[in-house]
């Protein structure tokens, strides 16, 4: 049976969620050779993946969570990257499923645009390896 995987995209910054959903569906594409079933789903921030995850936790065998996060002036960004995180770590932990963190947290938009070159691609191999682990 071939494995289902859900991606949930934060789009708020969507010039750099948008690189990093797209490496993330070539990666499966390629690595899996049309042996994993995937669906898209969009949320506003990363402050929305984990409780989509939650909703989805059965219904899939692996998540691939991507958005980008960029300091600004106040400590938002310190308590949406911890908590964001930490939920999805707890989500994958709990339910034994592996969960890519494809979450790009940075101090500007130069390191983030840096990073989306990457990240997609890295998230989705590390859900795959796992999978092929059970």
């Amino acid at each position: 049976m071939k494995p289902k995987i859900l991606i949930i995209v934060a789009d708020y910054y969507w010039h750099i969620a948008g690189g990093l959903q797209v490496a993330a569906e070539f990666t499966l594409q390629e690595e899996s050779i049309s042996k994993v079933k995937y669906k898209i789903i969009k949320v506003p921030g990363v402050f929305e993946i984990p409780v989509v995850i939650s909703k989805n936790i059965k219904k899939y065998d692996g998540f691939i969570a991507l958005g980008c996060v960029i300091k600004g002036e106040t400590p938002h960004f310190d308590h949406i990257s911890k908590t964001s995180i930490n939920a999805i770590m707890k989500l994958s932990v709990d339910n034994k499923k592996p969960i890519g963190n494809g979450i790009i947290t940075c101090l500007n938009r130069d390191q983030a645009v840096v990073r989306s070159k990457s990240k997609g691609q890295e998230a989705t191999k590390a859900v795959l390896s796992v999978l092929k682990s059970f």
